[in-house]
């Protein structure tokens, strides 16, 4: 008889490991969920085993190397990497949930979609799932299965809109969810576009200066002045201008080897706190940031545990899901708080990140049992608190940028004009005591 692994959460959201003797997937899924827990990996015993012995045997043949490495290629080329946008996925699970509250049963809904949806992976997935639910799965199991497409946020609340028997009402409130969560982003990523659109203009501009323009002065000011001195501030212009110019293969090396490392930084633990500290704390952009993580995590937590997933499940669900180091942390004290049976409020407000308005509103809700309904007003007041804070954000930059750029480009326009003021100031000299000798 075979054996499987499984990985399962009981009700206070804590994860169990085992090992279950059994004829089936199906079979080990229903022992499981005897236990009182919720299966969230069963793996059979034999096919791990077959797996990494692949791995062991493929390792001195060049061959097999080579096939995996075209595999890995693969996996990466967009549209083939198992991935789908959060825009499609946001609708798929709109249309679902208007068809499962219109009365339509599950599968036959997952069949229409199936048949009209033009995102190919996501077509193969609405399959996939179809025919986990005709085997016998549940549809929160068949969700599992495609952990690159649908989070543990996604899965857990169908799973809790399964037990409930509320499927409907949970995949309602995972679209309205997921369609505000759209909506947000979209907006901090249109104030983002013309900044960005200015920032790339003003490098073109600037390397044209520098390669071009410059270069052309500097004949300009080797014929004059019969070997004099250029001004300090113009010299140090001319050196920035000749060390892109003439090494400008080198420059963007450099700068594409800052990107990396920058990018690897970021991946460090250190880094990553560091950073995501610092886009909390930055001026202009950091309340946005800060306002856009206080959204995220009272909206996800609300729905969580309104759709009925147990808090602490929910909680490493939101820490998980938070897109934020430092708001993770505050999320994971939080749940440390629960489960040894205090409140809230305390590790949120020794956070640093959520303000006392937050905290007094979720103390009140924690307090009158009415927490989710109280984490969601919080969700709604901070999108309106993010819309405006990205259009006072847009009014500042704009201004800003312009200055900054007034700046750069009339001080090359200044260092450019100052060999020929000396230069005029010099020949002014000499004609001015001439004509006072005459008159003498």
């Amino acid at each position: 008889m075979p054996k499987y692994n499984y990985v399962a959460m009981d009700a206070r959201g804590k994860e169990t490991k085992g090992t279950l003797e059994v004829t089936n997937q199906n079979e080990a899924i229903g022992r499981v969920k005897e236990m009182g827990l919720f299966p969230t990996k069963i793996i059979e015993v034999d096919k791990i085993k077959g797996k990494s012995d692949k791995k062991v045997k493929a390792k001195p043949a060049k061959k097999a190397g080579r096939k995996g490495a075209a595999m890995n290629l693969t996996i990466n080329i967009p549209g083939l990497s198992g991935r789908v946008k959060s825009k499609v996925l946001t609708a798929f699970t709109r249309q679902l949930a208007t068809l499962v509250d219109a009365g339509l049963p599950l599968l036959r809904g997952l069949r229409v979609l199936e048949k009209q949806e033009r995102n190919a992976t996501l077509k193969k997935i609405i399959g996939d799932l179809a025919l986990s639910i005709e085997g016998g799965s549940t549809f929160s199991e068949g969700l599992a299965q495609h952990p690159k497409v649908f989070n543990r946020l996604y899965v857990n609340m169908v799973k809790a809109g399964e037990l409930g028997g509320v499927l409907e009402v949970v995949l309602n409130r995972l679209a309205e969810f997921m369609e505000k969560a759209q909506k947000i982003k979209g907006k901090v990523v249109a104030a983002m576009f013309y900044p960005v659109a200015v920032i790339t203009v003003a490098t073109v501009i600037m390397g044209i200066l520098l390669t071009v323009v410059i270069p052309r002065f500097k004949e300009v000011f080797a014929g004059l002045g019969e070997g004099r001195e250029l001004p300090k501030f113009t010299r140090i212009v001319l050196g920035i201008s000749a060390v892109v110019k003439d090494h400008f293969i080198y420059t963007v090396i450099g700068v594409i080897a800052f990107a990396i490392l920058f990018s690897l930084f970021k991946r460090t633990k250190f880094g990553r706190h560091a950073w995501d500290k610092f886009k909390l704390k930055v001026p202009v952009l950091g309340p946005v940031v800060s306002k856009v993580a206080i959204s995220r995590f009272t909206r996800t937590l609300g729905t969580l545990v309104s759709s009925g997933v147990p808090i602490l499940q929910a909680l490493t669900i939101v820490k998980e899901t938070s897109g934020n180091v430092i708001v993770g942390n505050a999320v994971s004290a939080v749940h440390d708080s629960v489960k040894e049976g205090e409140t809230i409020t305390a590790p949120l407000e020794g956070s640093g990140v959520f303000p006392p308005m937050v905290i007094s509103m979720v103390d009140v809700g924690e307090q009158t049992g009415a927490l989710p309904e109280m984490l969601l007003k919080i969700a709604d007041n901070y999108d309106e608190e993010v819309d405006n804070a990205v259009a006072a954000m847009t009014s500042l930059l704009e201004p800003i940028m312009i200055v900054c750029l007034a700046v750069v480009v009339g001080s090359i326009v200044i260092a450019m004009f100052l060999p020929l003021i000396d230069l005029m100031n010099t020949m002014g000299g000499p004609e001015g005591a001439a004509g006072k000798g005459g008159s003498d």
